[in-house]
This record gives structure tokens, sequence and C-alpha cells, in this order.
């Protein structure tokens, strides 16, 4: 079991219902789940099982209706907007599914947009190289290929120097090969800098490298499965 001090967020009896005309939609239901610090954690299920909105919850874009989100043992639904700006703004770093790269930046310059409001942000230059693009650094967007464009994605997210990436669907738009690479950025940062990793797919076989998977069905936490040897990315298949 973990210390309590190794408990970066905890959710308690979390719930988010959404209302569609007369009908109320429960896309999370008593979720009830800690995330440890410096943890791989797979939150794997179908589509509509609620992984987007646990991320969204977990990230402070969205507020539960029932339930409490603990980070350091404080309630986020006690912070303020000023609060929970900085928390997003210090604590998360977003890997999305599409790059969302603006086009008339370098690969430097999409990085230092980050870097500008970040509490303690890496160098720019420095987060490319975790990535492996130092080299890439004045390409603009469109003269990278995929999954260039997701390890510049991976970098601006890293280079605020977050406690936690949220990373949905960060292989989705990728080929199986270049899907990898990004993977194994994603835990060469957790195994070199420590981060806590949450990686949001329907793909199963992406919680082999987990150090754990968490299943979600309807909105609920159906299974918590530990991995005791968690697969390197580089040795995946799917």
């Amino acid at each position: 079991m973990p210390h309590e001090r190794d408990i970066l967020l905890r959710l308690e009896d979390v719930g988010r219902a959404f209302q569609m005309g007369e009908v109320t939609v429960e896309a999370l239901r008593h979720v009830t789940l800690d995330i440890h610090r410096g943890e791989i954690l797979a939150m794997i299920g179908p589509s509509g099982s609620g992984k987007t909105t646990l991320l969204n919850v977990v990230g402070g874009m969205d507020t539960p209706t029932s339930g409490r989100v603990l980070y350091d043992g404080q309630d986020l639904a006690t912070f303020g907007s000023r609060e929970l700006t900085r928390y997003r703004r210090d604590t998360i770093g977003f890997v999305f599914q599409f790059y969302n790269l603006i086009p008339n930046l370098t690969a430097r310059e999409n990085i230092m947009v980050a870097t500008e409001i970040g509490r303690e942000p890496l160098d720019e230059v420095e987060a490319l190289r975790l990535v492996g693009l130092a080299e890439r650094m004045d390409h603009f967007p469109a003269q990278l290929s995929g999954g260039e464009q997701q390890r510049v994605a991976i970098a601006r997210a890293i280079a605020k120097n977050p406690d936690l990436l949220l990373c949905d669907e960060p292989t989705g738009a990728l080929d199986f090969e270049t899907g990898k690479i990004a993977l194994g950025m994603l835990a060469r940062l957790r195994r070199e800098l420590g981060k806590t990793v949450i990686i949001v797919t329907h793909n199963m076989a992406i919680g082999a490298m987990a150090d754990r998977v968490v299943r979600l069905r309807s909105g609920e936490v159906a299974e918590i499965h530990v991995n005791e040897r968690p697969t390197p990315p580089e040795e995946l298949s799917w």
C-alpha cells in the first residue's frame, strides 16, 4: 500500500451527470481511485465508458456532481477560479490525440508558449531534447511528420514542468511504430523526471506498459489491475 504522501490525487465516490433534455446521463458513477506519484496509469474502456470525462475531472476542466477530488489533500471544489487556474497551469500537462500545434510557430516557439506560463518551466531546447527532437526545433509543424508533431506536443506539455501528464488517446492519430515511439517518450519522462502519467485509451494493449490499469465500464471502475512487470513500450504489439 502506498504511503499517504505518495498519493498525488484521490478521487472519492466521484460522480458526473449531464442533463440531455429530460434525460439524465451519468457519465461517472461512484469512482474511487488513488493516483500515485511517479506512476504510469492507463485508463482503458470502450467509447462512452467515461474515460475522457474522468480525465477532465482530474484536470480541473470539469466539476463532479458528487464526491470529491483531492489534490495533495485539498478538495478541488473549494478552489476559487484563480486557484483552479493555477492548478491547471502549474500541475497539469495535457497531451491530446490531435497535436494542436500553432502552425505558424516553430517547434521551439510552440513550446515557449507553454514555458511562458509555467511556474518553474524547463528550457524549451531541453524539452525537445527529452523527446529526441532538439535538431528539429526551428521546423514548423507542416515540416514535421505526425509522430514528430506528437512528440513536440509531449515536449510542450512537459515543458511547464507539471506534476501530472494527462494523455487522451495520444497514439490515436499515429501508425503503430510511431505510436510506440510516442509512448516510449512518455515512459522516459516518467523515468527521468519522475512525472505521473495518465494515458486514456481504448487500446487494451497499451495497458501492458502501465504500472496499473483502470478498466472503466458505463462510468464505473470495473477493475484495477497491477502490472508487476510493465512491458517496455517498444515491445508492445497491437
